[in-house]
């Protein structure tokens, strides 16, 4: 069994509706979800002139190879209304692979860890709630190092509510 951390995040439309739909087939087409992180309400990132994001980070066990749960997971962003119109734009959802056990993947496909998790506070901090000691099987420190050393200046806004 393989454990995955997802970062689940969106602002258009409802998005707590988005992510609590989000587990259902998360648990149905890739695997048992074993942690939730608090959700956060971030600024944009890249495109900054849009809504605030909602951003999670979850664990899972899954049996799937890291591209099948990347198709698994494209599929649901697109049963979700996911549409890839405008790079860093407004999304219904979108999910990516933080980590995968401490598999290093880099092709043009798929790159995990995901490559920007050391500059985005708004991945960081979510992913620091539940695993701050995870050690980044690329950089050698851990989520918690990670986040203290975030250069990115967005704050993110631990929110009070539970989803699951």
């Amino acid at each position: 069994m393989n454990t995955a951390y997802l970062l689940l995040g969106g602002n258009e439309g409802d998005t707590t509706l988005y992510l609590q739909s989000a587990y259902g087939l998360i648990s149905a087409s890739c695997g048992a979800i074993i942690q939730y992180s608090p959700v956060y309400q971030t600024a944009a990132w890249g495109l900054q002139e849009q809504p605030d994001f909602l951003n999670q980070v979850i664990a899972i066990h899954t049996t799937l190879s890291p591209f099948i749960l990347l198709e698994k997971i494209q599929d649901i962003e697109k049963e979700l209304g996911r549409q890839r119109t405008i790079k860093w734009g407004q999304r219904t959802l979108d999910i990516d692979i933080l980590l995968y056990d401490d598999v290093v993947i880099d092709t043009p496909l798929l790159t995990i860890p995901h490559p920007s998790t050391p500059m985005r506070r708004f991945t960081l901090a979510p992913l620091a709630a539940i695993a701050p000691a995870y050690v980044h099987p690329v950089l050698k420190k851990t989520i918690q190092e990670l986040l203290d050393e975030c250069p990115d200046p967005l704050p993110t806004l631990r929110l009070d509510i539970n989803l699951h």
